[in-house]
């Protein structure tokens, strides 16, 4: 069994250079296909060799001693491995988003919420210049985290410098329980810098309904 494993680590090694050697050299999208399947393969390979590990003490459990000398080394390679794989993976992902949405033309927008009393979020619709380009249909847990403060990027892509409309829809349940559908809209000028946008919305204790509106972020 121990061959076998060092034959998989071997091969997860070998797996991790090639789509380190594809991270280096990449310059085309396509290309990371194929470097995230050789991620994903390695991650999947690291996973068998546990799985075969788990078997392989359990089936020598009367041979403990031995198993103390040898299972120690292995595991703390297969998460070594496990980690490079993940930290490799994220950095294919984050060259990825690089290539496809250049600074010049890149557009994100965020949701958060600060609500609870005067709404609650069921779906919100993101259109630029009329163009749907992003919509969510929210669950109870999903609402909790944004409330708690966390931030959804709803939408990242490329947009032509110039000046373009981007409105926002939103449906939930308003005070008093009833169905309340309100929309947001925003004038922006494209440069050549990122352009990031967040939908914001808050209760409003003075008007005693909820307020929707874009804010845009300074870099």
């Amino acid at each position: 069994m121990c061959q076998i494993l060092n034959f998989r680590l071997t091969k997860i090694v070998s797996l991790s250079l090639a789509v380190a050697t594809i991270f280096i050299t990449a310059s085309v999208p396509t290309t990371f296909v194929y470097a995230q399947e050789n991620a994903v393969a390695a991650l999947e390979e690291i996973e068998d060799v546990e799985e075969d590990s788990a078997i392989d003490g359990e089936a020598a459990s009367a041979d403990a001693e031995e198993d103390d000398n040898t299972a120690s080394p292995l595991s703390e390679e297969i998460e070594d491995l496990k980690k490079a794989a993940l930290e490799l993976n994220r950095d294919l992902l984050i060259l990825e988003e690089e290539l496809l949405f250049p600074a010049n033309s890149q557009i994100s927008i965020f949701m958060s919420l600060d609500v609870g009393k005067y709404f609650s979020l069921d779906s919100v619709k993101v259109l630029i210049d009329d163009n749907l380009v992003a919509s969510h249909l929210y669950t109870k847990r999903q609402n909790a985290a944004l409330a708690l403060g966390g931030i959804q990027r709803l939408y990242l892509g490329n947009l032509k410098s110039g000046e373009h409309e981007v409105t926002a829809f939103f449906v939930g349940m308003g005070p008093d329980n009833r169905e309340y559908k309100r929309g947001a809209t925003i004038l922006i000028d494209k440069d050549d810098d990122p352009k990031m946008l967040e939908l914001k919305v808050r209760d409003s204790s003075a008007n005693m309904q909820p307020e929707f509106k874009f804010e845009e972020w300074e870099l």
